[in-house]
Order: structure tokens, then C-alpha cells, then sequence
């Protein structure tokens, strides 16, 4: 009896389980041993498989930003103020870049404006326009906050999870300064993501006169 597949079809392979294989693949390996042949063979199906649902490897890297992007949003809805969503899409985000470090690179130099990520932005807009920015305000605000974790998980990464400077311990005598300031702070990523994402959010407050540029 006929099934209605195309040749060298799967039944049950879908893009969604492709790019989940992807995204598995490079959490191993890194995003260098990703490749159609090898995600092929982690799901038990020939390469040429694949194309019946992604049509090439810029296609595939352009779905794993979409898979990344997909964890990056908030899990409640943007009931709150626009400043809870921001936060809420902040923390989303840092944590989705740091369980997937080797995607960073490529979330941060793919545009892959796909409909599920370009549906992801414009929600992130309406509920900045519904508090009175202006499109092009609003477009500003994202994209500086997207920028801030960004460069907060970079530094995380870069550092190993570890908050001191890199380096010996300053000398209290030539930097007393930069001594007592690693002495007595709090070296932990998370206390100062909170810190900077509250300055973030207070200068976007401070500059934010609805219906104003």
C-alpha cells in the first residue's frame, strides 16, 4: 500500500528532530562536527535523508539559531511591566547561551531570520510599543539587551564560570583599589549580571518617554 512519502523518506524524521540532533551534536562535539552525514547517522537514516527537510547546512545552522532562540524566551507570559519581560527575556537568554555555549558564535554572527524568530522579536516589540516605545526605540532597547548578555555570557565562558580577574591577585600596594575591590565584592557571574541588568534596566526607564523616540 502506498504512504504518500517521497524516496529515501523516513517515517517520523521531521525537521524539529533534525535540528534537535544538531543542537545535541554540537553540545558533544562542537559546532565544527556538525554536518548532515553525521547528524544522519546519529539518527539512523542516510544524509541524503535530511534534504527532503532542510534544504542545505546553511539552512540547518540558521534552524539551530531558531532551536536557541526557542528556549531563549521568557516562560510566563509578558503580563507584567516591560521591564519584568525584559528581565524575564534576559535571564532566558543567558541561560540558554550558557547550556549551549558552542552555539554562541553563531547566535551572535547568523541574522537566521526565520518566521519563528522573527515571530519571537515581534512579541518582544509589541510589548514594548504597548508601554509606549516607539517602534524604532523598541528595536533599540532589544537589541541592547540581547547585546549586554551577549557580552555577560561571553565573559562567563571566557573565564570559566569563574568571576575572579584572570591573573594574580592584584598587589595591594601599587592597586589598592583594585585589591580591596576583589577582596571584599561578590565575584560570582550571577551577582553581577543582576547588578549591570538592573542598571540596564533603569537607564532604559530613565530614557523612556512614551510615544517619544
Amino acid at each position: 500500500m502506498a504512504t504518500g512519502r517521497k524516496r529515501g523518506q523516513r517515517a517520523g524524521l521531521t525537521r524539529e528532530a533534525i535540528l534537535l540532533a544538531a543542537l545535541e551534536l554540537a553540545d558533544r562535539e562542537g559546532l565544527p562536527a556538525v554536518s548532515m552525514r553525521r547528524i544522519a547517522a546519529a539518527l539512523g537514516v542516510e544524509a541524503m535523508t535530511l534534504y527532503h527537510h532542510i534544504p542545505g547546512k546553511e539552512a540547518l545552522l540558521d534552524g539551530m539559531v531558531e532551536q536557541l532562540v526557542a528556549r531563549a524566551q521568557p516562560h510566563r507570559p509578558p503580563s507584567g511591566t516591560w521591564q519584568e519581560h525584559l528581565r524575564d527575556l534576559a535571564h532566558a537568554l543567558r541561560a540558554a547561551l550558557l547550556a549551549h555555549p558552542h552555539l554562541v558564535p553563531l547566535l551572535a554572527t547568523r541574522r537566521a531570520t526565520t518566521a519563528r524568530n522573527l515571530d519571537a522579536m515581534e512579541n518582544a516589540l509589541r510589548t514594548l510599543c504597548a508601554a509606549g516605545f516607539t517602534p524604532p526605540r523598541a528595536l533599540d532597547v532589544v537589541y541592547s539587551l540581547t547585546g549586554f548578555v551577549f557580552g555577560q555570557v561571553t565573559l562567563t565562558l571566557a573565564a570559566g564560570s569563574v568571576g575572579d580577574p584572570p591573573g594574580a591577585e592584584p598587589d595591594p600596594a601599587a592597586h589598592p583599589l583594585f585589591h580591596e575591590a576583589v577582596r571584599t565584592g561578590d565575584p560570582a557571574p550571577d551577582a553581577r549580571f543582576e547588578f549591570a541588568l538592573a542598571a540596564l534596566l533603569a537607564g532604559f526607564a530613565a530614557g523612556h518617554e512614551p510615544g517619544l523616540a
